[in-house]
């Protein structure tokens, strides 16, 4: 049961159909084979950063003195500067070599667009559901990993979809993810500043 939740809410919240359009738009002048990697980059970031949260995370932010509203609010700050790097058709994949280009699949794909502090909060909240126990352990790394098997696979396909579309249809799919990005910098932004004005209420 633990491990059906914790999967439903990772896919809500990560969202793998809302990932094509943004995979796109930061991958337009990589090869068929550039693409593949830092869709696999992608994913193993987001995989690596919720699991050391899952396990670290709470001991982590208690050390450093940071609240789940400032981790939210600094994500969203720095998706909505992608965000406008999109809307303004400025590319992120022009750096000199193939290395440097797939490392926008580590920020900002890998995270915080997918693992962001929904998330990271989600996971953390499922460990505590499993009381620590090896059974909960088990349940919510299994979700974890066929999360991003999921979150692997539908990057994949935005390759062949990419092929489809033509350098026009990416075009335009990069200017929409750019909106999307915005709305969704706006709103983790907003729930924060919320979230922070109520814990001083």
């Amino acid at each position: 049961m633990l491990l059906l939740t914790t999967f439903t809410t990772l896919f809500v919240i990560m969202d793998p159909p809302g990932t094509i359009p943004v995979f796109l738009a930061l991958t337009p002048r990589m090869d068929r084979g550039q693409k593949r990697r830092a869709a696999r980059y992608a994913t193993f970031t987001s995989f690596g950063v919720i699991i050391a949260f899952a396990v670290l995370g709470k001991y982590l932010l208690n050390l450093l003195h940071i609240s789940f509203p400032a981790l939210q609010l600094s994500g969203g700050f720095l998706l909505f500067l992608v965000a406008m790097q999109l809307l303004m058709g400025k590319e992120m994949s022009t750096g000199q070599s193939s290395d440097e280009r797939v490392n926008v699949a580590l920020v900002p794909l890998g995270t915080p667009l997918l693992a962001g502090p929904g998330a990271i909060v989600a996971v953390m909240v499922s460990v505590d559901q499993g009381g620590s126990t090896i059974q909960g352990w088990v349940a919510v790394l299994l979700a974890v990993l066929l999360m991003h098997i999921v979150i692997w696979m539908t990057m994949r396909f935005s390759i062949v979809l990419s092929r489809i579309l033509g350098e026009g249809g990416v075009m335009l799919l990069t200017r929409i993810s750019g909106l999307l990005l915005a709305a969704i910098a706006t709103q983790m932004m907003a729930e924060a500043v919320y979230a922070f004005v109520r814990g001083y209420v």
